[in-house]
């Protein structure tokens, strides 16, 4: 795992430090363009009829792409995706995405642990929706030079 000319020097962070932040729109040809690379076509994600029979607001984005979405700042920053050791969320809302506006979705990367015997930085994600928060316990583990 060689570290790239961008990855962040480990010893220069310190726990608090805001690492990355990003704001992405999300609209229904994103689930669409989705669904077709990951393969998930369950309606909930494009019919607004099955979302709300089944209790959901309208249609909701897929968890793996609000997941995905989330962890990229954080691949950026560190200059090379392998860095990433572990990477673990709880979905704790749905992002729903209206057919009109979208769905603005917002993360924010802060280093939340330092190891130094290991160099590796606990990266604590804040992903929130209309103001709230759609991944708890967001953490990624970046192993930094």
């Amino acid at each position: 795992m060689a570290a790239t000319d961008t990855t962040p020097d480990f010893d220069s962070l310190t726990v608090g430090d805001v690492v990355a932040e990003r704001t992405v729109e999300l609209s229904r040809d994103s689930l669409v363009r989705y669904a077709g690379a990951s393969g998930d076509f369950n309606p909930i994600h494009y019919r607004d009829d099955v979302a709300t029979s089944v209790g959901l607001p309208g249609v909701i984005a897929h968890g793996m792409l609000t997941m995905g979405l989330a962890v990229q700042p954080v691949v950026d920053w560190s200059g090379d995706p392998a860095l990433v050791e572990d990477y673990q969320v709880r979905f704790t809302r749905p992002v729903v995405v209206d057919p009109a506006e979208g769905a603005t979705v917002t993360v924010t990367a802060k280093i939340g642990q330092l190891d130094a015997e290991a160099r590796v930085a606990r990266v604590d994600l804040t992903t929130t929706f209309g103001g709230e928060t759609v991944l708890g316990k967001s953490q990624v583990r970046v192993r930094l030079t």
